[in-house]
């Protein structure tokens, strides 16, 4: 009988440590999408910044405004600019894929070739409207935003949806995560051990 609460109590601990490690495995991941998602955004803002900055300097420097009908090209020179920046650093550090690099980068590329033009019209249609004219900035701001969003949808769910965590730095964290579970999962079993002793 001494024997057989043993084993009940052997399994209820076993029970109650996979429950936990399950539990403890999607609160991980939860916290990796969002750090994943933050990191995005991170880099998303530089490179915002960055195409800002140029947009800014074609716009007053070089007068390649609205007035000139000339704002698509100080757009498109801003956007390539900020495409470069951002495909690097994330697909690098928010996604760690070690996806091929121009396959990759030809699918960012089908993106923005639908991206592009649609918000070229739209902010070329925005800037027609009353009052609009000298708020370039404002409009390419709101375009950046929704920029950000459409894109990080399209890279983590299409791009990087089946290597995500690839790369080599990727790699050594989940190894080095895999041998700590390991040797965790040693001193639990050490422990129901002793419990049913």
């Amino acid at each position: 009988m001494e024997q057989n609460a043993a084993d009940v109590d052997s399994a209820s601990v076993e029970d109650k440590l996979s429950e936990k490690e399950t539990s403890r495995k999607r609160t991980g991941k939860a916290k990796s999408e969002i750090w994943r998602t933050l990191k995005f955004a991170l880099f998303s803002l530089s490179a915002g910044i960055i195409q800002m900055g140029a947009t800014a300097l074609f716009v007053e420097v070089f007068k390649m405004d609205a007035d000139h009908g000339l704002y698509w090209v100080s757009y498109v020179i801003a956007l390539v600019l900020s495409v470069l920046w951002n495909f690097t650093f994330n697909r690098k550090f928010t996604f760690k894929s070690a996806k091929n690099v121009p396959v990759a980068m030809m699918w960012v590329f089908v993106y923005y070739l639908i991206f592009t033009p649609c918000s070229v019209l739209w902010q070329e249609a925005w800037l027609k409207l009353d009052g609009w004219q000298e708020l370039e900035l404002v409009v390419t701001l709101i375009t950046v935003l929704i920029n950000g969003v459409t894109e990080f949808l399209w890279q983590r769910l299409f791009i990087y949806r089946k290597s995500i965590n690839t790369n080599a730095a990727a790699l050594k964290k989940a190894a080095e995560a895999e041998a700590a579970a390991v040797a965790e999962v040693s001193v639990s079993e050490t422990t129901i051990s002793e419990i049913g002793k």
